[in-house]
């Protein structure tokens, strides 16, 4: 190990920065820092632009301050004073050729309130029927240690809940099939749930009884000049570490008890602790030489290409009340449009006297029929759709489109075991460390969370923090692949946090 230790995190996204920030934080100038980035600019997916004389983000919209991470990194940047609360409007389901207030009393889809479910009418009256049935029908053994979504919601509650609702919500977060997804690492909450219950919608009425009295405070906020803020605020509390842009990694290698970090520009790092915050399919190519066995597991995580389309309409030409946050839309409706943000109504940052900024996305598994149309296509379909949804009656008067490929990891059934191999497989990798939306969480309150962990693990390694060593020596997981951050989001809202 060199006297002053080198630490090299490839990937200025999000989980780069975050994580090279708490490293700073923890060792400060008794180690080098260098954060490698492929592209020209930090911040991943995390986004901001000027549009129709306001400031809107064209990645993830919001943060999930509910995670203590990522409430605790707000406050350390001092962006405190610049958050924005959204209005509190509730949301909408496009089901039937029409746009269904979303009931109250409902997580991740599951209600534990049958009044407002009925009153909705998102449910037919026999699909209300179906759910109540939960409520009598006996304890059901799980199919497997790690279920579909579907495996868990669908035989207890009834097709109808799991396809107007579970599916809209949490297929729309993740861009993919819940019948797909893994319920043990996608919502632990509800695996957790059906488990230790006869009944999902009585052992959510009792979480819910015995949850702590809330705060009062938003769950879900953005930043005043948008989530860019957030990644300047983590760039400038890295201080000197060296930064490097439009660099690419070619080899990461063994060298004794440290690694060589191979550049695209011929040069090298000499590295103590490498930490690779980059997407799967990227770090199963860097780890392919030196841990086969890593790299195999990564190649297996499907990711899915999404769109933001930012659309500005006159005030005119809604021809409906705005009175939501937007919608979300179920695969069942054979749309293009996975969910729409009525951008305007739910921040009040982008509230305009003469526009209603609108922020749609495009994109899920399984829906591949909009990566073939150029953008003015794109947009003309996705207007369609909203003249279907919202009477409008002219077309935008501005739009924007932000393609994103390969964006978002889908957590498919066996999720949880590919970790535990994957975890495995890098302990003969001392000193690699993996993080990044791949992993334990698609939101950036995900990644927040563990780059504290990940960081932690690293100032371990070094053993420059006794406290970190300490911590790290009684969780094994936190040093390579730690467990699923469980992200509990009571209100609902449409597409608002989502990252890779």
């Amino acid at each position: 190990m060199q006297s002053r230790p080198q630490v090299v995190v490839v990937g200025g996204g999000i989980s780069g920065l975050a994580t090279a920030h708490d490293i700073h934080r923890r060792l400060g100038a008794s180690a080098q820092l260098t954060v490698i980035e492929a592209g020209s600019q930090l911040g991943g997916k995390v986004a901001t632009q000027e549009f129709s004389g306001h400031r809107v983000d064209t990645g993830p919209d919001a943060l999930l301050v509910r995670v203590p991470a990522m409430a605790a990194l707000l406050e350390d940047l001092g962006l405190s004073d610049e958050i924005v609360a959204p209005a509190s409007l509730g949301a909408h389901v496009w089901s039937r050729g029409r746009l269904r207030r979303l009931p109250t009393g409902t997580l991740f889809g599951v209600p534990d309130r049958l009044i407002p479910l009925l009153k909705s009418r998102l449910l037919s009256p026999m699909g209300v029927a179906r759910a109540s049935l939960d409520l009598v029908l006996p304890r059901r053994r799980t199919v497997s240690d790690d279920p579909s979504i579907a495996d868990l919601v669908t035989p207890r509650l009834g097709s109808q809940v799991f396809d107007r609702l579970v599916e809209p919500l949490l297929g729309g977060v993740h861009a993919g099939r819940a019948a797909e997804l893994s319920a043990r690492t996608t919502v632990p909450d509800i695996e957790a749930l059906a488990r230790k219950n006869r009944s999902l919608y009585l052992g959510l009425r009792k979480l819910r009884r015995h949850a702590p009295p809330s705060s009062g405070g938003a769950v879900l906020i953005t930043l005043a000049g948008g989530l860019v803020r957030l990644v300047e605020a983590l760039v400038e509390r890295l201080g000197d570490a060296d930064i490097r842009l439009n660099s690419t990694v070619n080899l990461v290698a063994r060298e004794g008890n440290s690694y060589r970090v191979d550049l695209s520009d011929g040069t090298s790092i000499a590295a103590d602790a490498v930490v690779l915050a980059t997407p799967a399919f990227v770090t199963a190519e860097l780890l392919a030489d030196l841990v086969p066995d890593a790299a195999t597991v990564l190649e297996q995580v499907p990711y899915v290409d999404v769109a933001t389309i930012w659309l500005a309409y006159p005030r005119s030409a809604i021809g409906r009340p705005l009175d939501g946050t937007g919608f979300l839309v179920p695969p069942e409706e054979g749309k293009l449009l996975v969910g729409c943000t009525w951008s305007s109504a739910k921040w009040p940052q982008l509230a305009d006297d003469n526009l209603v900024l609108i922020r749609c996305m495009v994109g899920r598994r399984g829906d591949p029929r909009w990566l073939s149309m150029d953008d003015d296509t794109l947009v003309r379909r996705v207007h369609d759709e909203l003249v279907e949804s919202m009477n409008m009656t002219q077309g935008p008067v501005h739009q924007s489109i932000q393609r994103w490929p390969q964006a978002m990891p889908q957590y498919l059934v066996g999720h949880q075991g590919r970790l535990d191999t994957l975890g495995t497989a890098m302990t003969h990798v001392p000193g690699v460390f993996l993080t990044g939306a791949a992993y334990r969480g698609v939101g950036i309150a995900s990644c927040v969370a563990d780059a504290g962990r990940i960081a932690t693990a690293v100032a371990a390694h070094l053993t420059l923090d006794v406290a970190a060593a300490d911590v790290a020596a009684s969780d094994a997981s936190t040093t390579h692949v730690a467990q699923n951050v469980t992200q509990t989001q009571a209100d609902n809202r449409p597409l608002t946090e989502v990252t890779s």
